[in-house]
């Protein structure tokens, strides 16, 4: 089957595609292989280009890392691009903004590998608050050294030193909502023990 310049440029790219999410998430080929079902020898060769990707391949991969397919393939894209969120990498980890308006707060989701483990506390202005969807997440603030599980939050001043990464055990995945003026969220429902000396706002 001929395919065009674009399609074929594009399914050139998966295979370096594929190994820079596997690496970035600190993922060895073998814990893919048990997470997908995909042998370990399939896997390395679909990264180095000599196997040709297709979804019965790709969809448990995709599964896996937890991100849409057309990530995995660069799927072109369609309709308003104003309002694609394209996932960033900052520092590396992966980042994808949530938020589609300016505005003083916003809020992104991040995975950040099992390489992110070494404290390298600083301070900016701001406010953030951090819900831990995946794996454990060390927060280091000021003095406290903390362990986040899946379902824990923490709210900071980012005026304090603060760090956060990976405990080392696996990457993370954490919900992050950040006031660059140091805007906090406004809790319309509070439990009573926390509210019964003050009313809601």
């Amino acid at each position: 089957m001929e395919h065009s310049p674009a399609i074929t440029q594009a399914l050139a790219e998966v295979g370096p595609r594929l190994k820079r999410l596997r690496t970035e998430r600190g993922v060895t080929l073998s814990a893919l292989a048990e997470a997908t079902g995909v042998s370990k020898s399939t896997l390395s060769r679909l990264e180095s280009g000599q196997r040709r990707p297709s979804l019965e391949l790709l969809l448990p991969i995709a599964q896996a890392h937890q991100v849409p397919l057309d990530e995995l393939v660069g799927a072109p894209e369609v309709g308003d691009p104003r309002v694609r969120l394209k996932p960033q990498h900052v520092h590396g980890s992966t980042v994808l903004p949530l938020t589609r308006q300016p505005g003083p707060l916003q809020a992104f989701k991040m995975v950040i590998p099992v390489s992110r483990s070494t404290p390298d506390p600083c301070t900016h202005e701001g406010y953030e608050w951090l819900y831990v969807l995946a794996g454990r997440l060390r927060l280091v603030l000021a003095d406290h050294d903390l362990v986040l599980g899946a379902g824990e939050a923490a709210e900071f001043d980012t005026r304090l030193p603060h760090w956060f990464g990976s405990t080392g055990d696996g990457p993370v995945e954490v919900l992050s909502l950040f006031g660059r003026q140091g805007e906090r969220m406004h809790v319309r429902a509070k439990p009573r023990s926390r509210s019964a000396s003050s009313p809601d706002h």
